[in-house]
């Protein structure tokens, strides 16, 4: 497990390197335009990426020892609000760096053994969980930034491996919050690159099907997004699902957030 936390720190690290490269070099106007994300533009995507930091690197950092003061979240999504399209993308620059010289610095008896009080959920959950879901929330808004300037654009490929593997595992239960299987009239095993998805009264990612009953023909990175529900048109060209279900079939089981 302590690998599968240094490979998802890893893939932390590099969304975070790309996006203040692209973050640098764009203009008022290009913030101000839509990101993947239906309801925000490219600032606001950036600015729910470094609220999200500021407030998710605080149970982490206490967890490692470090006093940190209690701040409510409200009055930080407020702040975030209401602050200029720059200052939001500095804000997420300033609060991600943050995050991730705090999770970097962790030791590895810490990676292996730590726990980490989210305050959402119902106890503590170890480190790999809490990164885990950081990285999904990464990864998918990440491509909202990229894909307002390249429609071409994915989920980063190596994000989308060390997420399909924690889906297996570790964050599984988030396809408890993402999925409505009860919108197919059967359940379906479908066969996707590398494992499973096992499609019943829940949703689960399997190492390993024997007989599947249908095929995503697509990239991890179109699954990532299939599953957070970013496979959509004009953003699909290419991906096909083949057998008991159709694409669109899994687009309402998956209708994203």
């Amino acid at each position: 497990m302590s690998q599968l936390v240094d490979r998802t720190i890893s893939a932390l690290r590099s969304e975070h390197d790309v996006l203040a490269d692209l973050a640098r070099g764009l203009t008022d106007d290009q913030l101000a335009a839509p990101s993947g994300a239906a309801e925000w533009t490219v600032a606001q995507a950036f600015s729910h990426l470094g609220s999200g930091a500021e407030i998710g690197r605080a149970p982490i950092a206490r967890a490692a020892g470090e006093t940190v003061e209690s701040q409510d979240n409200q009055t930080i999504w407020a702040r975030w609000d209401a602050s200029a399209s720059r200052a939001q993308v500095e804000g997420f620059l300033e609060h991600n760096g943050r995050w991730l010289d705090t999770v970097e610095a962790l030791t590895p008896e810490q990676r292996s053994s730590m726990t980490v009080d989210l305050g959402f959920l119902p106890e503590p959950v170890p480190l790999v969980t809490a990164l885990g879901m950081r990285l999904s929330e990464v990864a998918n808004h990440s491509w909202d930034v990229r894909v307002a300037f390249d429609p071409d654009a994915g989920v980063d490929a190596d994000s989308a491996a060390v997420l399909l593997e924690l889906l297996a595992g570790p964050v599984g239960f988030m396809l408890g919050f993402l999925a409505k299987p009860a919108e197919l009239a059967s359940p379906v095993s479908l066969a996707i690159p590398g494992a499973g998805l096992v499609i019943d009264d829940s949703v689960t990612v399997v190492g390993h099907l024997e007989s599947p009953s249908a095929t995503f023909n697509g990239p991890p990175e179109a699954l990532i997004r299939l599953i957070t529900g970013r496979l959509k048109a004009p953003y699909d060209n290419g991906v096909t699902a083949e057998g008991t279900v159709t694409l669109d079939d899994l687009r309402r089981v998956f209708p994203g957030f």
